[in-house]
């Protein structure tokens, strides 16, 4: 049963979405209203970098799977170190929604300067030596921490790799802070009290799942070996994300962004998007490059998606469901790769 702080949010939590009609739960489907239900109880209200995936209902189950598994469960004493690794890679993605709620989290559960330092990416002055090496791994993917085991790597990486793929969705579908909108003075107070409230909420002690058996792990998911429900979340959410991709976007435009992610010379537009794009997607017929240019940006550029490149997918002919679809495979795609390149640096 949700909590009166979760029915409150609720509104406001779904206010936060843009160029996606959101779902409220007294709308919802039921299998969407399940995952509502859940997440309000375990991760203390409806969290809007969850919700905004109700119009893929297969996709908001794998979301918050890989979310749940990464992030909440486990011990409450691990929580600090995961909420670092999240606000450095939000940080890393320029993804301010993301690096103010979970830096506003590390801070309920760390209170000092160093929260505020992760979450401004000065990762560098960090006075705690393990919350630096983390998130100077989750940054930068080398050096590797000197004292992490394989299971404390396996945790490192998965969140790690879950806010890769959430801060893409993130800077496309919601708005810049969980304050937007609200007038000066009480966004400087809820900013005041949300080391508090994120702190308390991330004390809450969220059992791990079961598997029912072990998961075979592809290549690039084999640093999750050493914790069987963050191997069998990412197996899950993974194959669920891919086939979503598969079902809306055309096999060229995959291909493309695959290699893309897989050459070591790309590195993105730099200032220079529109050409950069616009080479990039010189050989698609002219019908896909709208999707191609928007799973691109996805995958290397959220936060320069613009309402055009939304609309021109929607003349294309893709609705709510298929946007999320279609940016979920390229948010993921990204994401698995920067996962290999913590894998690199967790073992090297």
């Amino acid at each position: 049963m949700a909590t009166l702080l979760a029915r409150g949010a609720r509104r406001l939590s779904l206010r936060h979405i843009r160029r996606l009609t959101a779902v409220p739960p007294s709308a919802a489907p039921p299998r969407v209203r399940a995952v509502y239900d859940q997440v309000e109880t375990e991760f203390g209200m409806l969290a809007p970098p969850v919700a905004l995936h109700a119009a893929a209902p297969e996709v908001l189950d794998a979301v918050w799977l890989m979310l749940r598994e990464t992030l909440l469960a486990g011990r409450p004493g691990d929580r600090a170190e995961k909420e670092a690794v999240a606000a450095a890679v939000s940080a890393a993605n320029s993804c301010p929604y993301c690096t103010e709620v979970h830096g506003a989290a590390l801070a309920g559960l760390r209170p000092g300067a160093d929260a505020r330092l992760i979450a401004g990416g000065r990762v560098e002055e960090v006075r705690d030596p393990r919350l630096r090496s983390l998130a100077r791994w989750a940054r930068d993917g080398r050096p590797p921490p000197p004292d992490v085991g394989p299971s404390g790597r396996a945790a490192a990486i998965g969140v790690a790799v879950t806010f890769h793929y959430l801060n893409r969705m993130v800077n496309i579908f919601l708005e810049d802070s969980p304050l937007a909108g609200a007038p000066a003075v009480p966004r400087a107070v809820g900013r005041r009290a949300a080391p508090r409230l994120f702190g308390r909420l991330a004390r809450t002690r969220v059992v791990p799942g079961r598997p029912a058996t072990t998961p075979h792990l592809p290549g690039d998911l084999t640093w999750a070996a050493p914790i069987a429900s963050i191997g069998d979340a990412m197996v899950r959410a993974c194959a669920a994300i891919e086939a979503a991709g598969a079902a809306v976007l055309p096999g060229a435009v995959r291909d493309l962004v695959e290699a893309r992610l897989d050459d070591p010379r790309e590195c993105g537009p730099g200032l220079g998007l529109r050409p950069w794009a616009d080479a990039a997607l010189r050989d698609l017929p002219e019908e896909q490059r709208a999707v191609g240019r928007l799973a691109l940006l996805a995958a290397y550029a959220s936060s320069r998606v613009a309402d055009a490149d939304i609309a021109a997918v929607r003349a294309a002919g893709l609705g709510d469901g298929a946007l999320v679809r279609l940016t979920a495979w390229a948010s993921m795609a990204a994401a698995r790769r920067a996962g290999r390149v913590l894998s690199a640096g967790g073992t090297g």
